[in-house]
């Protein structure tokens, strides 16, 4: 059998799977940010790549410690994953200064027609400031370019509310988790303000949602990325967190990361609440 060491294997065929882009900070703790971003999008089955916006130290209990990586170094990331592997959507969460901001909007407009996802971050699930005030002012460019824009309601608050940022053109996810009662609804506008999609669902009892806002604008972006349309990427995004906090391991003493791995078992098989 000499002869097989000389036999060359055939090539494996190239499986196209959605290429996202991720902008935004980096998590110590695993529970949010970038590792979020790279767990989601790989649960969904797409190909994640990063440029870091910021570098924080943080734990279930709170952010420690922010450095904001320089502006070149971030478009260098940008720079060389888009001109070598190429993009199908984007995602942009914690942004790290307002120079930054702007800097990736410029190099957005390169991107025409590439869906774009910003996660309006400034507050950490533990309280912790994570954007200042010439930062969040810096977020308009970033949402008039944005397909969709996904903040929390005080975060939506500060940005003057839903007519104030679908005065922008994006579309507008509206995450109902820091409002009252025992139901979460969350729901999606287009930006003529006509409500395209909604999910209302137990409120779950726990602490355990570190991470939610970051997957769910990862999430989000994956199906874009993969020719959703952007309601059913809404609905199966709003799916796959509610599943991943329901299989979170409960680490640390504080807001635990949600279980982006569900467990073992295929989010695919999921019922919206299994």
């Amino acid at each position: 059998m000499q002869w097989l060491a000389h036999v060359r294997p055939s090539p494996l065929p190239h499986v196209m799977i959605p290429r996202i882009l991720i902008i935004a900070g980096s998590d110590s703790g695993g529970g949010a940010g970038i590792q979020a971003d790279i767990k989601t999008v790989t649960m969904l089955g797409g190909h994640a790549m990063t440029a870091i916006a910021a570098i924080t130290a943080q734990n279930t209990l709170g952010v420690t410690a922010v450095h904001a990586i320089p502006v070149d170094m971030v478009l260098a990331q940008i720079d060389a994953v888009v001109a070598d592997i190429g993009v199908d959507a984007v995602k942009i969460g914690m942004i790290g200064s307002a120079q930054i901001a702007h800097a990736v909007a410029d190099r957005l407009e390169a991107l025409p027609g590439v869906p774009v996802v910003f996660d309006p971050v400034m507050i950490a699930t533990s309280g912790s400031i994570l954007a200042d005030t010439a930062t969040i002012a810096a977020f308009e460019r970033l949402m008039r370019r944005a397909t969709v824009v996904t903040p929390n309601l005080p975060e939506l608050a500060a940005l003057g509310g839903r007519d104030a940022v679908l005065g922008f053109g994006c579309h507008l996810a509206e995450k109902g988790g820091h409002a009252e009662g025992d139901f979460v609804h969350d729901q999606l506008f287009a930006p003529d303000g006509t409500r395209v999609a909604e999910m209302v669902e137990p409120r779950f009892d726990t602490v355990h949602t570190h991470g939610t806002g970051c997957s769910f604008a990862s999430a989000l972006a994956t199906g874009l990325g993969g020719g959703l349309p952007v309601a059913d990427a809404f609905t199966r995004a709003v799916r796959y967190v509610r599943a991943a906090i329901r299989h979170a391991p409960g680490l640390g003493a504080g807001h635990g990361p949600i279980g982006h791995a569900l467990g073992t078992i295929p989010f695919d098989r999921l019922a919206p609440d299994a």
